[in-house]
C-alpha cells in the first residue's frame, strides 16, 4: 500500500503558468504553431558580465558550500547597490541571499507565522502566496485591487484588516504588481507604513519587478521610517538581468530578520551556489546600461500589446505602469462566448483553431478578483504579438468553436455572467 500523502499536499496548487506551459509545449511538439504569451520569461540572454563572471566562478573552483546567508562579498554589494538607489541606510548586514525571490515567500511564512495568525493578501495575486501562508497553517484575508484604481493597493483595506481580524500578523505586498501592472505610489506605501509601524504586523514586500516600472519610479516599503524592522523586501535578478535559470534573488531586512532567515536557509536549502552569486554581483556592477537596454525593450513591447489589446471589441485594457504584462479585461468576450476567463485562454490555446493557438492565462489562475481578464505577456518578438493581436479578434468571432469548447469542457463554462 502506497503512503498518503499530507492533507496540506494533496490541495496544494501550482502556479498556473506552468501548467500552461506545459500544455502548449505539447501541442507544439504535435505540430501546432503557438504563440507563447503566458510564462513570465525573459527572451534576452543573461547580461555578458554576469555570464562572464559565472563561468569564472567555474573556472576558479567557487563551486563548494558557502555561507547560509550568502558570500560577505556579494550582500555587500547588494547592500551598497540598495543604499544607492534608494538611500535607504543599508548594508551587507542587512541582505540574506537566496535561490531567486520565490523562496523568501517561504522563509518569511516560517519566521513570522503560527496557525491562526491571519495574513492580508491584495487581489489578484501571485498563485504562490496562497500554498506559502498554508503550509504554516495561517488564514488568508483577500481585499481586492480594482481596475478603476489602477490595480493600485488601498491603505483603507490595510485599516480594515488590521482594526476587523482578532489576529493580524503580516501583509503581502507585490508592487509593481503580477498580473495586473499596477503599481503602489510613495503616498501608498506611506499610509501604509504609517498604519502598521509600531504594530506586530511584518510586511513581505515582493519587489521582482522594480527594474519594469514605466510611469514614475519604483518605490518600496523599506523607504518609509522604520519600515526594517517590520519589512522585507524580496528581489530577484531573473527579470532585470534575464538570468531566470540562474536562480538568484535576495532580501532587504533588518539584521535580525536577515539573520533569521539564514538560519532557515541553513536548515534546508544549506546555502545558494556561490557561482550565481558571484554572477549576480558582476550584474549590479557592471550591466546596469545592458539591463536599461532590455528593460527599455520590454516597455515598448508591452505599450505595444497593451494598447492593441484595447483596440479589439469586447476589450478594454488599461496600458501597465510597470511589469512586461498586459491585464486585459474581457468580461464582455466571456459572457457572449458563455467561457469562464481561464476558459477563455484555454480556448485560444486548444480550441479556436486547428494551426494556431495562443497562450495566456486566465485571471483565475491569480485568485477569484482575477476572473474576467487574462494575463498576457509581452515576451515574443513584435510580430508574433502582433499576430496574436490579429488573430485574438478572429477567435472571438468564432462563437461555433467556443461553443463546442465549452461543451467538451464543462468545467470551463461561465454558469453565471460577469458583471461588465
Amino acid at each position: 500500500m502506497p503512503a498518503s500523502f499530507s492533507q496540506f499536499a494533496r490541495g496544494v496548487k501550482v502556479e498556473g503558468a506552468f501548467e500552461v506551459l506545459a500544455h502548449a509545449k505539447r501541442l507544439r511538439a504535435a505540430g501546432k504553431d503557438v504563440i507563447e504569451l503566458e510564462i513570465g520569461d525573459s527572451p534576452f540572454p543573461t547580461t555578458a558580465a554576469a555570464k562572464r563572471a559565472g563561468i569564472a566562478a567555474i573556472e576558479t573552483d567557487q563551486t563548494h558550500y558557502g555561507p547560509s546567508m550568502g558570500l560577505p562579498e556579494v550582500r555587500a554589494s547588494m547592500g551598497a547597490y540598495f543604499a544607492q538607489r534608494f538611500a535607504v541606510p543599508v548594508g551587507g548586514e542587512n541582505v540574506v541571499v537566496g535561490p531567486g525571490a520565490k523562496v523568501f515567500e517561504l522563509l518569511f511564512c516560517e519566521a513570522f507565522l503560527d496557525p491562526g495568525d491571519a495574513v492580508l493578501v491584495f487581489s489578484p495575486h501571485f498563485p504562490t502566496y496562497v500554498p506559502n501562508i498554508e503550509r504554516r497553517g495561517a488564514r488568508i484575508w483577500l481585499a481586492p485591487l480594482r481596475e478603476e484604481q489602477q490595480f493600485r493597493p488601498q491603505a483603507a483595506d490595510v485599516a480594515a484588516f488590521l482594526e476587523r481580524d482578532p489576529r493580524p500578523k503580516a501583509i503581502f505586498l507585490n508592487s509593481p504588481h503580477n498580473p495586473t501592472g499596477g503599481v503602489a505610489e510613495a503616498d501608498d506605501l506611506r499610509q501604509i507604513a504609517d498604519l502598521v509601524r509600531g504594530r506586530n504586523v511584518v510586511v513581505f514586500a515582493d519587489e521582482p519587478y522594480d527594474a519594469m516600472v514605466w510611469r514614475g519610479r519604483h518605490h518600496t516599503l523599506l523607504e518609509q521610517p522604520g519600515m526594517l524592522d517590520q519589512c522585507v523586501a524580496a528581489y530577484t535578478f531573473s527579470k532585470s538581468y534575464s538570468m531566470s535559470g540562474w536562480r538568484v534573488g535576495y532580501a532587504v531586512t533588518s539584521p535580525a530578520i536577515a539573520e533569521m532567515f539564514g538560519r532557515l536557509i541553513n536548515t534546508s536549502l544549506s546555502c545558494t551556489s556561490p557561482i550565481v552569486q558571484w554572477a549576480a554581483k558582476a550584474a549590479l556592477e557592471a550591466d546596469g546600461e545592458e539591463s536599461v537596454a532590455q528593460m527599455d525593450a520590454f516597455r515598448d513591447q508591452v505599450q505595444f500589446l497593451a494598447r492593441g489589446l484595447a483596440q479589439i471589441e469586447g476589450v478594454s485594457c488599461l496600458e501597465p505602469a510597470a511589469t512586461f504584462y498586459a491585464f486585459p479585461n474581457v468580461k464582455a468576450v466571456c459572457n457572449r462566448l458563455g467561457l469562464t476567463s481561464q476558459g477563455l485562454a484555454m480556448y485560444l490555446l486548444a480550441g479556436a483553431d486547428e494551426r494556431l493557438g495562443v497562450a495566456c492565462l486566465g485571471g483565475e489562475c491569480f485568485g477569484t478578483a482575477g476572473a474576467g481578464f487574462l494575463r498576457l505577456s509581452c515576451a515574443e518578438p513584435r510580430n508574433r504579438l502582433q499576430q496574436a493581436l490579429e488573430f485574438l479578434p478572429v477567435a472571438f468571432s468564432r462563437s461555433d468553436r467556443a461553443a463546442a469548447f465549452a461543451a467538451a469542457h464543462p468545467e470551463h463554462r461561465l454558469e453565471a455572467r460577469y458583471t461588465e
